[in-house]
């Protein structure tokens, strides 16, 4: 094999990718992801072995860890030499580590020994891969594990840009991804699957914490999807820090902007509505990125993961930032020194550029996130009393290119109309346009944000709970039929097994990273299942 990946769903075969990734990653970039964790996790294990070190130093051990782990999500960065420049820093800072908290790595694992030059990565990179660990049931505990950490990596970095940060997250990154590289026993490993669980908690939580204190909590709002007849420029991504500092450089501009993707959430927050040229949410899911940003004619600023690899028609118009790199898209360089980052490429580009081209007229409702729902508390425990409401849906999760995905739009055409839909992430494209009504003035699609955002769905099932005075999260009227992707979605999933949430159906197909074992765990512990097909899955769940 080339190389080999199976990290996300759409993965070769349901198996992995062996030739170049399904996502377009090519073998060499693959495999230079794998050293890149490889260098995390050798910089994870000198780093807990050593003195106390200078807060400078630890500030960039942690920043670099972020960096490395949010760099191999999938979709995110397609660029060999960007991830070399990663690899190349990490094994410089692996040196002070050694130096500065004075580890002896006679006897380490080899990686935190391994050291080399740059014109050797490639070779070394093709050994580190996934298959090194043989045993079946430690590859998919330590990958499980791994991805987890991904997306708490990726939930931790944009909490930090807004000032943000917990030392016990960082502690638990550095220490599980030290424990990957010694051999532990199936049940120390699945201790550790929970604790991995017990820290998403905590990421999202901050998170949540972050989002809200810097820009309010999400009220309900309604979205517009049409254009209007200024330029444009289209942001898509996750990061509301890139989203602020590129309204306030642009609002004098004469330049409209536009979300996508999802950052589509960013419209619920009050921070946001004062600017005037903030338009409205442009297109779909990430991965209708090749014909929407075709025909949006402006420049697209993509922010974090969900970049499908451009298209030369557009290519030139397609700005990266942060984690996010492709060959040949020009980089708008990080915040230095705590001045914001310089947007004013992007938006003189937009000026030069007609305006978007409209794909549709209408508009669509957001804003349930934890907050605003409890405002709604007593309207909805009086519809569920009154038996207006009998079931939730949770139908959280990530979208993507599978035909089988239309199952979700199915799915939930044909709910019964007493129930409602709790949703948080991409998925949401396959029925938030759908006219599906209300419940006594509730909406039925109740979309509580970004896919982080599935800790308000927690907190709202933990808070109805407590309302209806239950003994067991598991008692509610609520089913879980969950949509996921790529590794954040792994993050959500091991933050509701942690709280102990059962009967969770995933889908469209399980992940290819679960071995039989470790299946069979699940399926017997919380009673994890994928999904049939709509009408049986209705009978399942409805009767």
């Amino acid at each position: 094999m080339s190389m080999f990946c199976f990290q996300c769903q759409e993965t070769a075969k349901g198996v992995g990718c062996t030739i170049n990734g399904v996502c377009g990653k090519k073998k060499d970039t693959a495999n230079l992801q794998d050293l890149l964790i490889y260098v995390a996790k050798g910089i994870s294990y000198v780093s807990i072995r050593g003195k106390d070190l200078p807060e400078d130093i630890e500030e960039k051990v942690n920043k670099f860890l972020l960096d490395a782990l949010f760099t191999t999500i999938t979709n995110v960065n397609f660029n060999s030499e960007d991830i070399k420049d990663k690899i190349e820093y990490g094994l410089k800072l692996k040196r002070d580590l050694i130096k500065l908290g004075g580890v002896d790595v006679a006897s380490a694992p080899e990686a935190a020994r391994w050291d080399s030059d740059r014109d050797e990565f490639d070779e070394k990179a093709e050994k580190v891969g996934i298959l090194n660990i043989k045993n079946e049931d430690e590859r998919s505990l330590k990958e499980l594990i791994v991805y987890g950490i991904k997306g708490i990596a990726a939930y931790a970095e944009h909490a930090y840009v807004l000032g943000f940060q917990k030392r016990e997250i960082f502690e638990f990154i550095k220490n599980a991804l030290s424990k990957t590289l010694e051999n532990l026993s199936v049940e120390e490993l699945i201790d550790l699957v929970f604790e991995t669980g017990k820290y998403s908690v905590e990421v999202m939580a901050l998170l949540d914490e972050a989002n809200t204190s810097t820009y309010g909590h999400p009220e309900i709002t309604e979205v517009n999807l049409g254009v209007d007849k200024n330029p444009g420029i289209l942001i898509s991504g996750h990061d509301l820090k890139d989203l602020e500092e590129l309204l306030e450089q642009s609002k004098d501009s004469g330049v409209d902007i536009y979300t996508h993707g999802e950052m589509l959430p960013a419209q619920y927050y009050p921070a946001f509505k004062k600017y005037s040229h903030f338009k409205g949410n442009y297109g779909n899911a990430w991965w209708k990125q090749n014909e929407e940003f075709e025909k949006f004619n402006g420049p697209i600023l993509m922010t974090t993961n969900c970049l499908v690899p451009p298209r030369d028609s557009y290519k030139d118009r397609v700005y990266t930032t942060g984690v996010v790199s492709f060959p040949g898209c020009k980089h708008i360089p990080d915040r230095e020194n705590g001045k914001p980052k310089d947007f004013s490429e992007i938006i003189e580009h937009a000026k030069r550029c007609q305006p978007p081209q409209e794909l549709e007229r209408g508009k669509i409702i957001g804003g349930f996130a934890h907050n605003q729902v409890f405002a709604l508390a007593d309207k909805i425990v009086d519809a569920v009393k009154s038996g207006a409401i009998k079931k939730f849906v949770v139908m959280a999760g990530c979208d993507g290119r599978m035909k089988s995905r239309e199952y979700y739009t199915e799915f939930a055409k044909k709910l019964p109309e007493d129930t409602v839909i709790l949703t948080a992430g991409c998925a949401k494209y396959r029925y938030n346009k759908l006219n599906l009504g209300d419940i006594n003035g509730i909406p039925r699609v109740l979309d509580a944000g970004q896919c982080n955002d599935s800790y308000s769905l927690v907190v709202v099932a933990m808070k109805l709970k407590e309302i209806f005075n239950l003994n067991d999260i598991n008692e509610l009227p609520i089913i879980y039929n969950i949509a996921w992707y790529e590794q954040k979605a792994v993050t959500v999933l091991l933050a509701l097994l942690y709280l102990g949430v059962k009967n969770i159906h995933l889908g469209p197909t399980l992940p290819a990273f679960l071995s039989p074992t470790v299946l069979n765990f699940l399926v017997e512990k919380f009673n994890v299942s994928t999904i049939s097909n709509v009408d049986d899955d209705m009978r399942k769940f409805f009767g």
